[in-house]
C-alpha cells in the first residue's frame, strides 16, 4: 500500500513542513552533488552512530559537529531516492494536518523531539553498531502517530498493489497507519539480535510513533483540561 494523499484539508498554509521538506531536499542535493568525495563518509561525520553515545568516544573518522549533535543532523540526510522520496511523501501527507492542529512553532518542536526519541530508541537497541544511522523517518513515524490519534476515521487515498494490478482505494487513516506501525513492531522484533538484517532502523520508526502519539495526547489534555 502507498498512500498518495488524504482527504483532509488543512486551514492554514503549512510553512515549517514544507520547509522541513524543503531542507531535506536541499541537504540530499548538497550530499550528493556538491561536495567530493560522495556521500558516504558524511554518513560517517554527521550520522547517529550508537558506539559513540554509548561509549562517550568520537570514533574515526571525526565527527563535523560535536557527537551529541548528531542526532540532529542526521536526521536531515538520506541514503538514495527512494528513502528520499517516499520520506518526503508520507512528511507531506501527514504533516501539514498536525502542523495546523499544533501551530508552526509547536510543530517544529514537535517534530525535532520526535526525531531525537526515534534516535534514542535506535540507540538503545543497537548499543555497539559503528553504522551511522540517517534519516527523518523517525521524526515523520512521529508525525503519523500523531495523524493517527487526531483524524483517525481521515480517508486517505491509497494505491493498492495486488500483483500485476493496480488500484487507488479511499482508505481510513487508522487502517493505513495502523497496518504501517504494525509491519515496523514484526520486522524490528524479527531481526533484533541479528548480526545481519535489512539496514532499516525499525525501532527508531517504532519510537518516533509512540512519541508522537503519546505527545499529541498529552498537547490535547492541556488544551481541553477536565
Amino acid at each position: 500500500m502507498i498512500p498518495l494523499r488524504d482527504e483532509n484539508p488543512s486551514r492554514s498554509i503549512p510553512f515549517v513542513n514544507v520547509a522541513l521538506i524543503l531542507a531535506n531536499m536541499t541537504v540530499f542535493v548538497y550530499q550528493n552533488f556538491l561536495i567530493s568525495g560522495g556521500a558516504e563518509p558524511l554518513f560517517f561525520r554527521l550520522g547517529c552512530i550508537p558506539y559513540e553515545f554509548t561509549h562517550f568516544v568520537d570514533i574515526n573518522p571525526p565527527a563535523l559537529v560535536p557527537v551529541p549533535l548528531t542526532i540532529l543532523t542526521a536526521m536531515f540526510m538520506h541514503g538514495g531516492w527512494i528513502h528520499l522520496l517516499s520520506n518526503m511523501l508520507f512528511l507531506w501527507i501527514f504533516g501539514d494536518n498536525v502542523e495546523d492542529t499544533l501551530g508552526h512553532i509547536k510543530y517544529l518542536s514537535f517534530y525535532i523531539l520526535c526525531g531525537l526519541i526515534a534516535s534514542a530508541f535506535h540507540i538503545l537497541t543497537n548499543l555497539n553498531s559503528q553504522i551511522p544511522s540517517i534519516g527523518a523517518s523517525g521524526a515523520i513515524a512521529g508525525v503519523m502517530g500523531a495523524y493517527m490519534f487526531l483524524f483517525p476515521k481521515a480517508r486517505i487515498r491509497t494505491l493498492l498493489i495486488l500483483g500485476i494490478f493496480l488500484q487507488i482505494v479511499r482508505i481510513p487513516a487508522i487502517i493505513i497507519l495502523g497496518y504501517w506501525i504494525l509491519i515496523q513492531v514484526l520486522s524490528g522484533f524479527a531481526e533484533f539480535g541479528p548480526k545481519t538484517g535489512s539496514g532499516i532502523a525499525w525501532f527508531a520508526h517504532i519510537g518516533g510513533f509512540i512519541a508522537g502519539f503519546f505527545l499529541i495526547i498529552r498537547t490535547k489534555k492541556r488544551r481541553h483540561p477536565i
